[in-house]
């Protein structure tokens, strides 16, 4: 039947597959225009720090909140990035390399919490067999040494 359909109006499919095109379009040149209006928010905020170390504005509170990634977005972006690693990686370098990678900005706060899902996604990579346990740093920071994670063989 999806043949008969076709065939009998080329001109609905073509003009479904356009607007489909069309609308992907849109999708990225928002996406992008949120990523900079993120970014610019960012930017604010640490200007507003350097005037007043103690304000608390609400962009501040709400900023790890509000900037969620898309569905899938983390795995995928926590397994290529183990992928092309050489050496096995930490979950704070690749917190760094997400931060870097989204245009952002971060003070140590949000990094803690973004570190933590993207530890939670590590998790879950290693129930599902994806990703694997390589010891830990030798290096410490105030949080502590962290554990080396590589792609599962």
């Amino acid at each position: 039947m999806t043949n008969e359909i076709t065939y009998d109006r080329p001109n609905t499919v073509s003009g479904l597959v356009a607007k489909h095109k069309e609308l992907q379009a849109l999708r990225e040149k928002y996406k992008a225009e949120i990523k900079k209006l993120t970014v610019d928010i960012d930017h604010l905020d640490a200007a507003i720090r350097l005037f007043d170390p103690n304000a608390d504005t609400y962009a501040i509170k709400e900023y790890v909140t509000k900037h969620r990634a898309e569905k899938g977005s983390v795995k995928r972006f926590v397994l290529n990035t183990l992928r092309e690693a050489s050496e096995p990686m930490t979950s704070r370098q690749i917190t760094e390399l997400w931060v870097a990678d989204r245009g952002l900005s971060a003070d140590e706060a949000t990094l803690t919490t973004i570190r933590k899902r993207i530890g939670a996604c590590i998790k879950t990579c290693v129930n599902q067999g994806l990703i694997e346990d390589q010891g830990w740093t030798t290096q410490h920071d105030a949080n502590g040494p962290y554990k080396l994670w590589r792609v599962a063989k």
